[in-house]
């Protein structure tokens, strides 16, 4: 099968379109052809290495998992002898390692029936960044409706769709973001825009009940004076891909602030991907209350200049890779 395949760290043109050997499910697993994939933070920072610290999961010298990709969706191919709620055929996304590629093996509990008024495009953008935001502001932020929730970087990927779960919570939203990205949060469910360019929200003596967090750039001091005093903030950006610690450093500070204040400070960092998650947003999806929003599909031998893309220009919501 085709694979994007990674052998160091570095940069996009560390990516090479090979063929390698096509995968076999484990006894608890799925084989999945893969129709489509999408782009995440979390590409760029295996990709180079960066921060170094996570290189102890990630592999020291080189990647531990050498093809890139974590979200998908596409249709089984094949079931381990454990799996007895997915048959072949059945259409699904989900999250795994590995997902630039052809065939992808994952995990059955890590795998959901796709949205069925979705495209594979736009069910492959959702499972992490998706899990991401519904992760941060219903289980941990909490947010329950009339709440006033900021959401800082509105218009990536992870942001997408934090403003539709804010609003489909019920929550009054106020979304940070360029004004030329203004009309598409409004459109995702934003009462209020925040130019971030012209305006910065840490500064306007606004506060809110929760704060979302996704670029991870702002100091936690400044994050913590939108917060009302009793108010959560949640950081789940990926920061830029750099240092010995990058967006760490941040959760770092936030944790060791913790215990003296009453705000409450919760990192929303690479959630586990749990089928009943994904069945959530399945269900969000299906009834219309998020819909996920690609700028640009690539095919699967343009995967490094979809991660370039992302890197360089900072993509507006997701990039799409079309496997099939």
């Amino acid at each position: 099968m085709k694979a994007i395949v990674q052998d160091r760290y570095g940069p996009p043109a560390v990516l090479e379109l090979r063929e390698v050997d096509k995968p076999s499910p484990a006894a608890d697993e799925v084989l999945v052809r893969v129709h489509a994939a999408s782009v995440n933070a979390l590409d760029w920072h295996f990709m180079r290495g960066h921060p170094y610290v996570p290189r102890v999961v990630m592999g020291l010298r080189r990647p531990r998992v050498p093809i890139r990709g974590r979200d998908f969706a596409g249709r089984v191919e094949a079931v381990g002898r454990e799996v007895t709620r997915l048959r072949p055929g059945d259409e699904v996304y989900g999250e795994a390692d590995g997902t630039f590629a052809e065939y992808v093996c994952a995990r059955a509990d890590a795998v959901d029936l796709k949205p069925a008024n979705l495209t594979f495009e736009q069910a492959a953008a959702m499972p992490l960044a998706a899990n991401t935001a519904l992760l941060g502001l219903r289980d941990a932020g909490q947010v329950r409706p009339g709440q006033k929730v900021l959401i800082n970087g509105a218009s990536g990927g992870v942001g997408t769709f934090a403003v539709q779960v804010a609003a489909a919570l019920g929550a009054e939203v106020t979304a940070v973001c360029r004004a030329r990205n203004a009309d598409l949060a409004r459109s995702l469910g934003a009462e209020h825009v925040i130019d971030y360019t012209s305006e910065d929200f840490t500064r306007s003596g606004r506060r809110y009940d929760v704060v979302f967090d996704g670029v991870a750039t702002r100091r936690l001091t400044d994050l913590r004076r939108a917060v009302t005093p009793t108010g959560t903030l949640l950081l789940a950006g990926g920061g830029e891909p750099g240092g010995v610690l990058g967006a760490m450093g941040l959760l770092f500070k936030a944790l060791a602030v913790k215990p003296f204040v009453r705000q409450r400070l919760v990192p929303v960092m690479g959630p586990a991907p749990r089928r009943e998650n994904l069945a959530a947003l399945r269900e969000l999806a299906e009834a219309g209350k998020i819909t996920p929003v690609i700028e640009r599909s690539y095919p699967l031998d343009e995967a490094p200049a979809a991660i370039r893309h992302m890197e360089v220009e900072h993509a507006r919501a997701k990039l799409v890779i079309n496997v099939a």
